[in-house]
């Protein structure tokens, strides 16, 4: 986390050189490419080139591990939900049914489980992408970014503020867990069970609620006393034209979203399933 407060991390790198707007183009553009298909193949394709970007781009790996983390969990949570809501709708997909567990006369298939790993694949192609968008763009430019495509300069500082402020609401939270502990509140393993923890860290999140919302009227209030919003037209200090670098991103980013519709047309037009 920078000195500034945001997930930004000065590196020096063909990432961070990038205009913040192209980044945010070939995250969407990343992002579509990624639903066009259901195939493992396409995926661990994409998660290896994303996480080679990640290494390009220099970031340390305990700032971007938490997030990665995350992604995982969620994805194997994902996953075991389908698992257990739907054991069978793999099989739908491939039309065969290979049985490889049966509990209470609950059938999971082998094409469901396949499904699931395609699916968890799926999700982990989004963390690069995702990681390099936070952590290489920089708040403050990323605002001057988004008003070079046309949008409003007030919803772009808003944008800014939020990316600039979730670091600080992660600290208040970790301070008001501090605050607790000294009274006697448990929040550590072994403290208590879990169904206590699990409350109060519930009850934390009311006095989250209320110094975030403190802390926007305080924002509010300096914006309004500075005349923000007045003109409907501003300026930007840190603005920088886009250069060669942008543009061949830019050409990538369009070529991979033609490159995924002519796959989807003519090669991978269905979930695919290996079979040994």
């Amino acid at each position: 986390m920078s000195k500034s407060g945001s997930l930004y991390i000065d590196r020096i790198s063909i990432f961070h050189k990038l205009d913040g707007s192209i980044k945010l183009l070939m995250l969407i553009c990343w992002t579509m490419f990624t639903f066009m298909f259901m195939d493992a193949r396409i995926f661990i394709v994409m998660i290896v080139i994303g996480f080679s970007m990640v290494y390009i781009a220099k970031l340390p790996l305990k700032s971007v591990l938490p997030l990665i983390i995350f992604i995982f969990v969620f994805t194997i949570c994902n996953s075991l939900l389908l698992i257990l809501v739907t054991p069978t709708y793999g099989s739908k997909l491939t039309g065969t049914y290979t049985v490889i567990l049966n509990i209470f006369n609950i059938k999971l298939t082998y094409e469901t489980l396949f499904y699931a790993v395609t699916l968890s694949l799926k999700y982990i192609c989004m963390a690069p992408l995702t990681i390099l968008f936070i952590f290489t763009t920089e708040p403050g430019s990323f605002a001057s970014s988004l008003n070079r495509l046309k949008l409003s300069y007030r919803v772009s500082y808003a944008v800014s503020i939020a990316l600039r402020y979730i670091p600080n609401i992660r600290t208040e939270l970790q301070n008001i867990i501090n605050a607790q502990e000294c009274k006697g509140v448990s929040f550590r393993r072994g403290e208590a069970n879990t169904l206590v923890r699990t409350k109060n860290y519930i009850s934390v999140f009311f006095p989250l609620l209320l110094s975030s919302l403190e802390k926007i009227d305080v924002i509010s209030n300096a914006m309004e006393l500075r005349s923000f919003g007045k003109y409907k037209k501003r300026t930007w200090y840190n603005r920088k034209p886009l250069n060669t670098t942008d543009f061949i991103f830019i050409l990538l980013s369009i070529l991979l979203i033609i490159i995924g519709i002519y796959l989807k047309a003519n090669l991978f037009k269905r979930f695919w399933c290996i079979y040994f």
